[in-house]
């Protein structure tokens, strides 16, 4: 039995391998700083302001991308750390930070395992990264061990009534199969959820609902900004590369999916409102 049992628990962590493998692959795909700069930049100083975070604070950005709210955070004063599972984009990180005249230190790591000390930060930040992990209640672990006593932990997470949920319904039938057990990502938009996730540990935690527009010049320009930049697309598109017809449905279903999200003219500048939770929670004494 002992030995069935190690078999088994070399196999789930064989598996979790691979699964970290191809997550870092699939983000590192296309043109990530491109795709943020043109969609979600605008989030980073909500967060950095929500978190009330400022010169003296020692900051953690999780799933920090190429640093939408890591940046904003040194430009604030804070000393800041970004950390991502996919190292492939810290380059385009650091070109941004030094463009905006900041010191960012950028560091590997995956949001189910940070490689940090117990209560290092006084702020842990993430925007529409670490829902993406397959394990949210060892993220939600994580992101409140390497928080201080009394310390902020912010994100900002899609919700599964916003568009963000259709957004990715209408990927989901063309992407490989979550992993068994795993949570949608969009759990983290569900107050109640979070709140389960926390649970005790946290003091206090203010949840609200927020919108922010996604534009591009056409619909055609928005699909080709996903299928050009934006890493699980090119996934997808790369893996239809022998199926015509599979490329094709998705096209379509993703400019369906523009026709009906769209607030500007149907064929003209896109203007796309996505609904996101903003959690601020303070971590309990």
């Amino acid at each position: 039995m002992a030995a069935r049992e190690t078999l088994d628990a070399g196999s789930a962590a064989d598996a979790n391998r691979s699964l970290k493998a191809a997550h870092r692959a699939m983000w590192a795909l296309g043109d990530y700083h491109t795709f943020a700069t043109s969609t979600v930049w605008e989030l980073g100083p909500v967060l950095v302001d929500a978190c009330r975070i400022s010169r003296g604070l020692r900051v953690l950005d999780v799933a920090a991308g190429t640093g939408n709210v890591a940046i904003r955070a040194a430009t604030a004063g804070a000393a800041v750390v970004a950390s991502d599972l996919t190292p492939e984009n810290f380059e385009a990180g650091r070109r941004a930070a030094r463009a905006a005249g900041v010191e960012v230190e950028w560091i590997e790591g995956d949001a189910e395992a940070l490689p940090f000390e117990d209560e290092q930060f006084d702020v842990v930040t993430s925007c529409f990264g670490a829902m993406f992990a397959p394990d949210q209640q060892k993220v939600a672990n994580e992101l409140l061990r390497v928080c201080r006593a009394d310390g902020t932990i912010g994100m900002i997470n899609f919700t599964s009534e916003g568009r963000g949920g259709d957004f990715f319904g209408l990927l989901a039938p063309y992407a490989p199969p979550p992993p068994p057990g795993a949570l949608s990502p969009l759990m983290w938009g569900n107050e109640d959820h979070v709140r389960k996730l926390f649970g005790h540990r946290v003091a206090s935690l203010e949840i609200t609902r927020r919108e922010y527009i996604e534009r591009a010049a056409s619909p055609s320009a928005y699909l080709d900004l996903f299928r050009q930049t934006f890493g699980p697309m090119v996934a997808i598109s790369t893996s239809l590369a022998g199926q015509p017809n599979g490329a094709t449905a998705l096209n379509r279903d993703f400019l369906e999916f523009v026709g009906r999200s769209n607030r500007g003219m149907p064929e003209g500048p896109v203007q796309i409102p996505y609904e996101y939770l903003l959690v601020v929670a303070r971590k309990a004494v």
